[in-house]
């Protein structure tokens, strides 16, 4: 690995099924043995980020594919054991340590910063966590990953979470304030997508403003945050500062169709393989 490499960030977007796109990218940089130092992962990026970092090329597309439409990874049953539309004992503990195994070994010994954002229930801010410290239940991953209504809020060290994506979507602000300069950063939404407030969050922000207040609060704000952070990220892509990769085309946060999910994790494989030569001049390697 180049030295001038440690300038360059690599942030992950969440997007939960939309993520095989950033599956695709990542296995890209796996085919040219490219890591990058420091990763910022969010909601199901930080998913991705595990792959990643374990260099299991096609793990994460193949967890998807496998198990999209397993009710025992997602289906509303869960809701009576869990309180989850996601089976988070089977998701985040069965199918790592049982079915598809996590390579933890090579996991814990990536040498870099590997940090997964939540959002602290209690005060509606994001907090980063040392990814390389997680436990074997992927507490963090569920944290990370806990979508208000979708998931119960996640509790670690005995204080609840949520879904990183709440505070701090793409969080490049971040990795400007631990000293990068330079970022590679992934989306999963197409170029021009902006975000408008959907019934979702709306109903969620009923649900939890008691509560909750703050996430409410958070919910409320969401949509100008997520829509700034794209513009000024486009800025610093517009400045030489950063390069951007983005599908070409709409996918589904909850994709059912395996054919659909392979041609998002194609496109974002062909993206990283034939921006690959710009990437190393970017990145000065």
């Amino acid at each position: 690995m180049s030295k001038n490499i440690i300038e360059s960030s690599l942030i992950l977007e969440g997007g939960t099924f939309r993520t095989v796109f950033t599956a695709g990218v990542l296995d890209a940089f796996l085919d040219h043995d490219l890591i990058m130092p420091y990763i910022l992962g969010i909601s199901a990026g930080a998913i991705n980020a595990c792959s990643y970092v374990s260099k299991q090329k096609e793990r994460t597309y193949r967890v998807y594919a496998d198990y999209r439409n397993d009710k025992r990874y997602m289906g509303f049953r869960n809701f009576l054991k869990e309180r989850s539309l996601f089976g988070l004992e089977f998701a985040y503990d069965v199918i790592p340590n049982q079915l598809d195994k996590f390579d933890w070994d090579t996991y814990q010994q990536y040498n870099g910063t590997l940090l997964f954002g939540v959002t602290n229930a209690l005060t509606g801010e994001v907090e980063y966590k040392n990814a390389l410290d997680m436990d074997r239940r992927c507490s963090l991953l569920r944290a990370t990953c806990a979508i208000p209504v979708l998931f119960p809020e996640i509790k670690l060290n005995d204080t609840p979470y949520y879904d990183g994506g709440l505070a701090d979507p793409i969080p490049i602000q971040k990795a400007i304030e631990d000293g990068y300069n330079k970022h590679v950063i992934i989306l999963t939404r197409p170029k021009g997508y902006r975000k408008v407030m959907d019934r979702q969050s709306k109903w969620a922000m009923k649900l939890l403003k008691k509560r909750y207040p703050q996430i409410a609060e958070r919910l409320q704000v969401r949509v100008d945050q997520y829509n700034h952070t794209i513009d000024f990220c486009e800025k610093l892509e517009s400045e030489g500062k950063a390069v951007i990769f983005r599908p070409e085309s709409p996918l589904n946060s909850m994709e059912k169709d395996v054919t659909l999910m392979r041609k998002g994790y194609e496109m974002g494989f062909k993206q990283g393989t034939e921006r690959m030569v710009n990437m190393k001049e970017f990145l000065q390697i």
